[in-house]
């Protein structure tokens, strides 16, 4: 697959309420090495909103030092990050690293990576990853990846690091490709494509590129989301007349219908216990997101706030939801599933698209325009910081963030 063409740089804003200052060095000899390593260390902590990484120009250190860590306490780091970057006479690359806490004075131990020059920015971002581990108790997402489309003249799905770097084209088409949704175990993406001037719904191996074709009815097909063990596909189909939620198995047989109601229901969401299916439905007036047991059942109303609420997405643990709600502009709100259900705008932009969480639930990556370019941003949970990741070509539109492993 060929890599992309449009590179990333990442634009951090906001203020976190506490975030831990790091001081991340430069990694010896990594301006030797195909990728910088340390550089992107520090940028997947930084966009992470956890962390404050300090100025380090010009200090020279690696992961074998005995850095005096009562200096760089002085500098007002609370943790230590070095390392290096070596080839190796068959080509490879010898990555290590070493992470000291600052505050209590002790070496809290590193990792070695023997890699390909291909693999070395995956090797930065699992570095990045331990250390988000080792000093807040939470796995890091640095090492998962994100899928979007971009549309320049063709269409074009993209599977990508989770900064947005080393793209691979998974699909290209002058026909729309809409609605990527990743299999639970990161192994495969559904997709609407209109290749053959209707919308069809497609499983594809990433690794591969190998796919199927699950929904191909009379009618639209659309809106393919996985259910959280993988088995089944729900969707929206009007092979029997409008637009009603369906359920299948992962191959397209055993399709079940969920709604039947003269009103336009789509965007499912399953619910992280498979139990329930949230969705868009207009059958009170306007877009508003309900909740049905995918059992069968009533489908009770979950939005109340706002006369237009569309695309929901559930966070790993089920607390929460992040959706769209026109006001003031179409913004990613978050929701509180508990008791109370409060729901709070976390962007100030307004033409915000296709929210998806982390698969830690702390970061939501959604598509925005700003500055007539459509592109990608992630927010954190609470809305205080974001990071811009910015196209240098194509717009960019509906990214959803996959699961961990790859």
């Amino acid at each position: 697959m060929p890599a992309a063409l449009a590179q990333f740089r990442v634009e951090i804003s906001g203020v976190g309420a506490t975030q831990l200052p790091i001081a991340v060095i430069a990694f010896r000899a990594e301006q030797q090495a195909p990728q910088p390593v340390g550089r992107i260390v520090r940028a997947d902590l930084e966009r992470s909103g956890v962390f404050r990484p300090l100025d380090t120009a010009g200090v020279a250190l690696d992961e074998a030092a005995k850095p005096e860590l009562t200096e760089w306490r002085g500098r007002g780091a609370d943790a230590l990050v070095a390392g290096s970057v070596s080839r190796l006479a068959d080509g490879r690359f010898d990555v290590r690293y070493r992470l000291w806490d600052v505050v209590k004075g002790v070496d809290l131990g590193g990792q070695s990576y023997v890699v390909s020059a291909a693999d070395l920015r995956l090797a930065a971002h699992q570095i990045a990853d331990a250390i988000y581990e080792k000093l807040t108790g939470e796995k890091g997402v640095f090492s998962t990846r994100i899928a979007y489309v971009t549309r320049s003249g063709n269409y074009t799905l993209w599977v990508t690091d989770a900064d947005g770097e080393a793209g691979q084209s998974a699909l290209a088409s002058p026909e729309p490709i809409i609605s990527p949704a990743w299999s639970p175990n990161g192994k495969e993406l559904a997709y609407v494509s209109f290749e053959s001037r209707k919308a069809v719904v497609y499983v594809q191996e990433v690794a591969s590129g190998k796919r199927r074709t699950v929904a191909s009815f009379r009618g639209s097909n659309s809106a393919p989301a996985w259910s959280p063990d993988g088995s089944q596909l729900a969707m929206t189909l009007s092979r029997e007349g409008g637009s009603q939620l369906y359920v299948m198995g992962r191959d397209g047989q055993n399709v079940r219908r969920l709604t039947n109601t003269s009103a336009i229901d789509t965007e499912a969401a399953w619910s992280a216990d498979g139990k329930q299916l949230y969705f868009i439905s207009d059958r009170g007036g306007s877009p508003q997101i309900y909740r049905l047991p995918v059992a069968g059942g009533n489908a009770e109303r979950v939005t109340f706030e706002g006369s237009y609420n569309i695309s929901p997405s559930l966070s790993p643990d089920g607390r929460q939801m992040a959706y769209i709600s026109r006001s003031g502009g179409f913004k990613v709100h978050v929701m509180d599933l508990g008791v109370g259900g409060a729901s709070r705008a976390v962007t100030d932009t307004n033409d915000d698209e296709s929210p998806s969480f982390a698969p830690n639930g702390r970061l939501i990556i959604y598509a925005t325009r700003e500055g007539g370019r459509d592109v990608l941003m992630t927010t954190t949970t609470d809305g205080r910081i974001k990071a811009r990741l910015v196209a240098t070509q194509a717009d960019v539109r509906e990214p959803v963030w996959g699961p961990y492993g790859r």
